[in-house]
């Protein structure tokens, strides 16, 4: 059975292709990751983010539970 690769779809990606993707440093991730505000799955040693909780992260940006987002905190 042939797959065509055409078709099947990026389910996941790992942190470092999303900073690859997006120029977020591998760090701030992981500690997105650590803080819940990055939803992950774990296969053995290997994380991956699922492409909807991705994008999910993106549209919402990285906000702690007040709502400010990081360079807002600093500031106050």
């Amino acid at each position: 059975m042939e797959i065509d690769s055409m078709t099947l779809q990026r389910m996941a990606r790992s942190l470092v292709e999303i900073s690859d993707a997006t120029g977020l440093s591998v760090p701030f991730l992981r500690n997105e990751v650590r803080s819940k505000r990055l939803p992950v799955k774990r296969f053995g040693r290997r994380v991956l983010v699922l492409e909807e909780d991705l994008r999910d992260y993106l549209t919402r940006g990285s906000q702690g539970e007040d709502g400010l987002d990081n360079e807002e905190q600093k500031r106050d």
